[in-house]
């Protein structure tokens, strides 16, 4: 079945043109009038540099593209050549069904050179190519990872506590905190998420972080976890390239006085065990089991005499139950037998409870407090 003829002649050679099916985006059946043989005479499958130069941070893999760098997730250099040619490449118009192979090779320890063969189908033909591509790797040490070196911070989490020091599980659980939530921004691509350094000490813990936004972040969770208030204050350390003053910002956290656990004396009545310190200290009575909690008045701050914490306590043997008001338990210090007052939570099948004894007597421990 010989070919029909689009009436055209190519405007190259005079030779009647091939009247070809239209493509999509083509209504003319093709993008040019020129005939198959002129029309490939000067064809280029792909479009790419002979050589390629990619700044790389020596430190962390990131690459510089555009305007920023970027994280690639690249085990080697040969991911990151492969990534880079692949995004240098500008494929004619005119190709389908393109793919392409690739055989990279170590030219030397900044530079790869890349082995291409193309292929693609052009004018109903399949169209080969083999490119060269060199590619060059400038090391260098990316923004990220030059203010991490000069321990640049632009915020501080502050971490301290009214009337006391923070415990070693507040400091521990504060650091945790922090680098979870900065670990969750680096997973989400954010470059400028780090922590530059963590200082801790007899009064608390200061950990320095990448940007003020953060800072806040963090200082707002460990408040959520703890209870207590925050302050911030802003320092002037600079100003940039054009002139901004650039501040630097404390996000001071001061933990309440008496934390989950501690058991404290409240002004003119019986022993608290705190159960929590946010808005008003709130509790159980160690007497009755019942609820306490403090004023609005007094919020986390109620008057009252620290005893101990949960902590202290000591299994002993619970040896008879009296009435519904009180139990004879062994003291652990003397090993005598003492009757101490029946709270609402305590077991009475069970043989030990934990005690815990102070300047304001003995006193039973509810279970989920001590685990």
């Amino acid at each position: 079945m010989s070919s029909r003829t689009s009436g055209e002649f190519c405007p190259r050679c005079g030779d009647p043109v091939e009247e070809t099916a239209p493509r999509p985006g083509d209504p003319a059946g093709r993008d040019a009038n020129l005939c198959d043989k002129c029309y490939f005479e000067d064809f280029e499958l792909v479009d790419v540099d002979d050589e390629l130069r990619v700044r790389i941070c020596a430190r962390c893999g990131g690459v510089y593209r555009g305007n920023r760098w970027v994280d690639v997730g690249a085990e080697d250099y040969t991911d990151v050549a492969v990534e880079e040619t692949r995004e240098a490449l500008g494929v004619h118009v005119d190709a389908e069904e393109v793919s392409w192979l690739v055989d990279p090779e170590q030219v030397d320890q900044n530079t790869i050179m890349m082995h291409c063969h193309f292929s693609g189908l052009v004018r109903g033909t399949v169209q080969e190519e083999d490119v060269d591509v060199r590619v060059r790797f400038s090391r260098e040490t990316c923004t990220r990872c030059s203010r991490i070196a000069g321990d640049y911070y632009a915020s501080v989490v502050q971490v301290r506590a009214a009337e006391r020091n923070p415990t070693d599980e507040e400091v521990k659980q504060s650091i945790r905190m922090a680098e979870e939530y900065i670990e969750k921004r680096e997973e989400k691509g954010d470059r400028n998420a780090f922590i530059s350094k963590i200082d801790e000490g007899k009064e608390g813990v200061d950990i320095k972080i990448s940007t003020s936004q953060m800072g806040r972040a963090i200082a707002e969770r460990v408040r959520r976890r703890f209870g207590g208030s925050i302050t911030d204050s802003r320092t002037l350390v600079t100003e940039d390239e054009d002139g901004n003053e650039v501040y630097r910002v404390t996000f001071a956290i001061r933990l309440p006085p008496y934390p989950a656990g501690t058991i404290v004396e409240p002004d003119g009545e019986d022993p608290v065990l705190v159960r929590s310190a946010h808005g008003n200290l709130k509790g159980d009575y160690l007497t009755t089991g019942e609820r306490y909690e403090a004023s609005s008045e007094e919020g986390v701050t109620p008057e009252a005499r620290r005893l101990g914490h949960v902590s202290d306590g000591v299994e002993t043997t619970l040896v008879a139950v009296e009435d519904d008001h009180a139990v004879q338990v062994l003291d652990p210090d003397t090993f005598e037998t003492k009757t101490v007052a029946r709270p609402s939570y305590l077991d009475p099948d069970a043989d030990t409870v934990t005690v815990f004894k102070s300047r304001a007597g003995l006193h039973v421990l509810p279970e989920d407090a001590v685990q």
